[in-house]
């Protein structure tokens, strides 16, 4: 039976919470990547967004990013491994800090923005952003790119991996995500977003730009909370997913 995890980054935008529009994506989705210090949020937002996350029964995760809220963590930082490793290790720890004294724990570690993009070819950044893990705990989830070589740095340093697609972005020949600099960069259609991810849910493989077939082996979906209409693609995806016959369970 195909399966796969439906998640998506939250606790980003207060206006968000506060106005519905986040408890509005959880009720299609398994899992939640929680901002937490770096890129954006605060114990306030995280307390938050874990209490809605449990009225809906979400798996927890956490979601560090390069501590730069001006550019939403989605420019490249010349950090050292060090650096790297303390921030990851600080912002992992904060979200597991309110998790606990809420009674739920972190499954899954998913780097956001820039960090996570130059993970995929740099093997130096993976592996610091396991340690900074590793610092807290080995027993999570660390979340990758599909088909990239930060998943086997991840699982060389003692973590269980779990393989990422997206189901609202567009793919590069390559395998990688078109920068986001380009208009046509995220799927905005909920049903192009419903037809990549059973594509890849069901079949492993997707509708690069240029329209080469690209592979795709995939554990878990992500939707990116603050893409414009995100409630609607979320919920279509989800529709898309069930009526292919995808199960959607968390990892």
């Amino acid at each position: 039976m195909n399966r796969i995890d439906l998640n998506c980054d939250m606790g980003e935008l207060p206006e968000a919470i506060a106005d519905g529009t986040q408890e509005s994506l959880m009720r299609s989705l398994t899992s939640v990547n929680i901002a937490c210090g770096g890129h954006a949020g605060d114990p306030q937002t995280m307390e938050e967004t874990i209490r809605q996350a449990q009225k809906y029964r979400l798996a927890i995760g956490a979601h560090p990013g390069y501590p730069d809220r001006a550019n939403f963590g989605r420019l490249e930082i010349d950090l050292s491994p060090q650096q790297i490793s303390d921030f990851v290790f600080k912002q992992v720890k904060a979200l597991d800090e309110v998790a606990t004294r809420l009674g739920t724990k972190i499954v899954h570690v998913k780097p956001h923005g820039a960090l996570y993009n130059q993970a995929v070819h740099n093997a130096e950044i993976a592996n610091a952003i396991a340690d900074g893990v590793a610092r807290w705990s080995r027993t999570v989830v660390l979340v990758g790119l599909a088909d990239s070589a930060m998943l086997g740095v991840f699982r060389a340093a003692g973590f269980s991996a779990a393989a990422e697609a997206f189901a609202d972005r567009v793919y590069e020949a390559n395998g990688t995500l078109r920068s986001r600099k380009f208009d046509d960069a995220l799927i905005r259609d909920p049903v192009l977003a419903g037809k990549q991810a059973v594509s890849i849910a069901m079949q492993n493989k997707l509708t690069a730009f240029g329209g080469a077939e690209v592979q795709v082996h995939a554990q878990t979906l992500c939707i990116h909370g603050d893409t414009p209409g995100a409630a609607r693609i979320v919920e279509g995806v989800a529709a898309a997913l069930q009526a292919a016959g995808v199960t959607v369970k968390p990892l």
